[in-house]
């Protein structure tokens, strides 16, 4: 296991970067007699694999998800978008985590972002913004339930889709989840929503939850029917 960290830019051109990463890989691995794997939780009882994806918006050249006196230094456009990605995690998981695996590594535990929640530090939210800069260039929000099975193309513009859809509509994400989550137990837990525990699960979301896909064509509804099926 191991990981690698690519450098910004834009949705199409991070998607292109996605596939030549694993035809490197796959190719590079085959050259030596071995098989790369990009499976989500490839071992039992062994943390898996996430691609957590860093998501921020610029206008007119300046990154309008920095406020220097917003919460870990966001603004609350940031704030609307994360509430878009959460509200919308669940139809998203159809794109972001799309194959039966994925739902092994997203289970409680070993780290893994199942909780529908935003945190500054807490690794088992959903949502994390990375406070190790406080350059206002590079704040940004990261989304953690997405894995490598992915389609990247789909993945990326549906977390957008979702953001943009927070934004418009001024969806409160609520509170930051500053406990850690794994120490929370009975009620308290059952109060923090997750994210779906199957495929199953995520298609049915996908299947009531897809409006905000559709906005000026970036998705079609033949394309959503279709991916279900």
């Amino acid at each position: 296991q191991c990981e690698i960290d690519m450098k910004f830019s834009t949705l199409v051109e991070v998607a292109d970067r996605c596939l030549m990463y694993k035809y490197i890989v796959k190719n590079m691995c085959k050259k030596n007699n071995m098989v790369g794997c990009f499976m989500p939780k490839p071992l039992f009882g062994d943390n898996g694999s996430g691609m957590h994806t860093h998501q921020s918006l610029r206008k007119n050249g300046k990154n309008i998800f920095f406020d220097a006196n917003g919460y870990a230094l966001i603004s609350q456009t940031a704030k609307y978008y994360i509430g878009g990605l959460l509200k919308h995690a669940s139809a998203l998981m159809a794109f972001c985590a799309p194959t039966t695996n994925s739902y092994k590594r997203l289970v409680p535990g070993y780290e893994a972002p199942v909780n529908l929640a935003y945190s500054q530090r807490n690794r088992s939210a959903a949502v994390r913004i990375p406070v190790y800069t406080e350059n206002p260039k590079s704040k940004r929000v990261e989304f953690r339930p997405p894995d490598c099975s992915a389609n990247p193309y789909l993945a990326f513009a549906a977390m957008l889709m979702a953001g943009i859809d927070g934004i418009q509509n001024k969806i409160d994400p609520g509170e930051p989840l500053e406990v850690n989550t794994y120490e929370l137990e009975g009620e308290e837990a059952k109060k923090v929503p997750t994210v779906p525990g199957s495929l199953e699960e995520s298609l049915k979301a996908l299947e009531e939850d897809n409006e905000f896909l559709l906005k000026r064509n970036v998705f079609t509804k033949d394309v959503i029917d279709v991916w279900i099926e």
